[in-house]
C-alpha cells in the first residue's frame, strides 16, 4: 500500500528532517597526534577549538584556527558494516579513531545539501556543532584494520564538525540535527 506524500515534498525541507534523535554512545580523546585513544565519560567541547583533552583542541601550526575539523562523528550502526568489510565479526569504534560515536542518527545525511542551510547538532543541553563535511579515512586505518582498512572506511568514516558552542558532552547525551540553526 502506498503511503501519503509529506505535506511539503520540497527537498530543502525534507533534508532537514531526521526521524528521531541519536544517542552518544562513546567519547574517545587523543592527547596528540598519532596517540592511542583513550575513552571518556564526558568531554567538554570548546566553542571554535574541539574536546578538551583532545589534540585537535591544542593550538598548532598545521591546523587553522576554527578550522572544519574540531571534531570527529561516527556513526555507530556502521561499525558492523566496516566489519562485515573486513571480514571480521566485530571492529572497535577506538580503532577508528573519531571523537564521538552516534547512533540512532544517520550522519551521512547530517552533512548540508544547502550551503545557506547547515546542518547543525545539539549534544545535551549546551554543545552545538556545525557539520563541515565527510571525515574521510586516513592511510593508517591500514595499520589498524589490515589490508582493505582504507577502502572498508571509505563511504563510512563518519564526519568532522566544527563547535559552535561550548559545553559538556556525556555519554548517552541526546543528539538532535537540524538545518539552520538550533538556538542556545
Amino acid at each position: 500500500m502506498n503511503r501519503p506524500l509529506a505535506d511539503s515534498t520540497d527537498l530543502r525541507d525534507l533534508a532537514s528532517r531526521f526521524p528521531r534523535a541519536g544517542k552518544i554512545e562513546a567519547i574517545y580523546l587523543r592527547a596528540q597526534r598519532r596517540s592511542e585513544v583513550v575513552a571518556a565519560k564526558s568531554a567538554m567541547a570548546i566553542a571554535a577549538s574541539g574536546l578538551e583533552g583532545d589534540h585537535y583542541a591544542q593550538p598548532s601550526r598545521s591546523r587553522v584556527a576554527g578550522g572544519s575539523r574540531q571534531v570527529t562523528l561516527i556513526q555507530a550502526e556502521h561499525l558492523p558494516v566496516v566489519a562485515a568489510l573486513m571480514g571480521r565479526s566485530q571492529v572497535d569504534a577506538a580503532w577508528l579513531r573519531r571523537n564521538l560515536v552516534v547512533s540512532g542518527l544517520n550522519l551521512l545525511a547530517a552533512h548540508a545539501l544547502f550551503r545557506d542551510r547547515p546542518l547543525i547538532l545539539r549534544i545535551g543541553a549546551e554543545a552545538i556543532l556545525e557539520v563541515s563535511g565527510p571525515c574521510d579515512p586516513c592511510s593508517r586505518m591500514e595499520e589498524v584494520l589490515g589490508a582493505g582498512g582504507y577502502n572498508a572506511m571509505r563511504g563510512h568514516g563518519g564526519v568532522k564538525a566544527r563547535i559552535l558552542a561550548g559545553g559538556m558532552i556525556r555519554l548517552h547525551d541526546p543528539v538532535l540535527c537540524n538545518a539552520g540553526k538550533i538556538e542556545p
